[in-house]
């Protein structure tokens, strides 16, 4: 199986989710400025809520992969407030052809005077896990 890990943060909680999930892969976590150019069974997605829905950059990055290039999209992030972007970032998925893997890693994320510390070590390991589960 081949792996590529995409990431959109405002804060960095979602890149230190991304960075423990591509150890795990063993692949670079980069930011959705970089296009996906290689051919992947899995594009782990890691995104938050920003004003109750999924950034546009966000939308523009899933409107821009090559459905013959990415086998499934995994969900992944942290938020405050709200939690699965999963069907959000689905949504836009199914515009441009590409299947969504049915499992995602969601945590709470710091924000302000909310959840401080998060992601924490514990998450980032739930992270880590989540992606090791996928490899087998």
């Amino acid at each position: 199986m081949t792996y590529a890990v995409r990431y959109y943060t405002k804060t960095g909680n979602t890149k230190r989710l991304a960075e423990a999930i591509a150890n795990v892969l063993g692949v670079e976590a980069l930011p959705i400025s970089a296009p996906v150019s290689e051919k992947v069974d899995f594009l782990f997605l890691g995104n938050s809520y920003y004003a109750f829905n999924i950034d546009r950059e966000v939308r523009d990055f899933v409107h821009s992969l090559d459905k013959n290039k990415v086998g499934k999209i995994v969900n992944f992030g942290s938020a405050a407030m709200l939690n699965s972007t999963f069907k959000k970032v689905k949504a836009e998925a199914d515009k441009v052809g590409i299947e969504m893997f049915d499992k995602e890693f969601h945590c709470k994320g710091e924000f302000k005077a909310f959840h401080k510390g998060r992601p924490n070590e514990a998450d980032l390991k739930a992270a880590a896990d989540f992606a090791r589960s996928i490899m087998q």
